[in-house]
């Protein structure tokens, strides 16, 4: 039994790849969260989505405040040890009825981290059902380590580049992971996942959160940032990020710039090996 897993949902997550669903806050908590969102993106004057949706922890400080929850980092220190980094955070919002899709590939792509000890936590602001288009995964692919990736050209794919698996892999007993607003899931780097377009009525919102042990590197010749949220870090293999002091102030977006800039920069190397 851990913190926040059971000992039945630990070894699922080691077997299949992935859990769901886990609960975070409630529904009125993220509803608030929702609120915050939508007041963010009337304060930057653009709405979150592709090509804004990185790293909006250095931005925010309602953000800031999801990836360091205890609920969440709980059920991550029960995978991954007491020492976490906060290595990423993608945005995923679809719009009502919005052919936004995400195809089949693997996170560990185009992050460089050796060993590949990383962890998504997928925490839902609204309501992910099938019918919203949740994550789909397939049980146990984690287990084949890391699979080459080429780059599709699909104007509402919302991965960066498009990636999705070169090779040809069994679809037939896929599972789909529904949250409902509060709730999050957790998946393994190389698990097998995509996810189809939002065919409700309301917005779909969640946050991809990357935490990885301290242990764990990046490959690429870019130094890159990443935030400490628990424990210690004795390995310092990135550059301290900060927590945002005000809302898409004037230090933190200098900050996020940079940030971005080094995760960009560091997945074009990442390309070269498995693009």
């Amino acid at each position: 039994m851990g913190k926040k897993l059971s000992a039945v949902q630990i070894e699922q997550y080691e077997r299949e790849g992935f859990v769901f669903p886990v609960e975070a806050f409630s529904r009125q908590e993220a509803a608030r969260y929702r609120a915050r969102l939508e007041e963010s993106e009337a304060l930057v004057g653009r709405r979150i989505g592709k090509g804004f949706n990185f790293k909006p922890h250095l931005l925010f400080t309602w953000v800031s405040e999801i990836v360091r929850h205890p609920a969440v980092l709980d059920a991550v220190e029960d995978l991954v040890g007491p020492n976490i980094r906060l290595f990423h955070l993608t945005a995923w919002p679809k719009d009502a009825h919005d052919p936004a899709f995400v195809t089949w590939h693997q996170d560990a792509t185009y992050f460089g981290l050796e060993p590949p000890l990383q962890v998504t936590a997928w925490v839902a602001l609204t309501d992910a059902s099938v019918e919203a288009g949740c994550m789909e995964v397939i049980p146990g692919s984690h287990k084949g380590g890391q699979s080459h990736h080429h780059e599709t050209l699909s104007p509402h794919n919302l991965l960066s580049r498009g990636q999705t698996l070169s090779h040809p892999f069994d679809r037939s007993r896929t599972v789909f992971m529904p949250v409902r607003a509060g709730q999050f899931s957790l998946h393994h780097t190389h698990l097998v996942h995509s996810s189809g377009p939002n065919r409700t009525d309301d917005r779909r919102v969640g946050f991809g959160i990357s935490y990885i042990p301290t242990h764990v590197r990046c490959t690429s010749r870019t130094r890159l940032t990443a935030m400490l949220v628990r424990g210690r870090d004795e390995y310092r293999h990135f550059d301290d990020e900060r927590w945002p002091l005000a809302d898409y102030g004037e230090d933190e977006r200098a900050f996020h710039a940079e940030a971005v800039a080094r995760f960009r920069a560091s997945n074009e190397e990442q390309t070269r090996r498995y693009g």
